[in-house]
């Protein structure tokens, strides 16, 4: 199920972070995103999550980070990057 590992990073400046585990929690909780498609993610440890094969990582993205400013986690002046890793 979960098929895929992924690096979940932010952008503040220069410097470039992990997320918090606690960010990707609140991220992965099905009641907070009410979208199906990310009930095959599994946070694992700060910037990193396991995913299934279905989930489309732009759209991972677009929506973490969405979640992560309404939450105010992310300023808006960070960049958020998803990136796949090699298993």
């Amino acid at each position: 199920m979960f098929a895929r590992k992924i690096r979940v990073e932010f952008t503040e400046g220069i410097e470039k972070h992990p997320c918090p585990l606690k960010w990707l929690d609140s991220f992965s909780m099905r009641n907070f995103t009410n979208d199906s498609i990310f009930d095959d993610t599994l946070p694992i440890a700060d910037g990193e999550m396991e995913i299934g094969r279905n989930v489309p990582l732009e759209k991972l993205r677009l929506a973490m980070e969405d979640w992560f400013r309404r939450k105010s986690y992310l300023s808006k002046d960070a960049q958020l990057n998803v990136t796949e890793q090699d298993l």
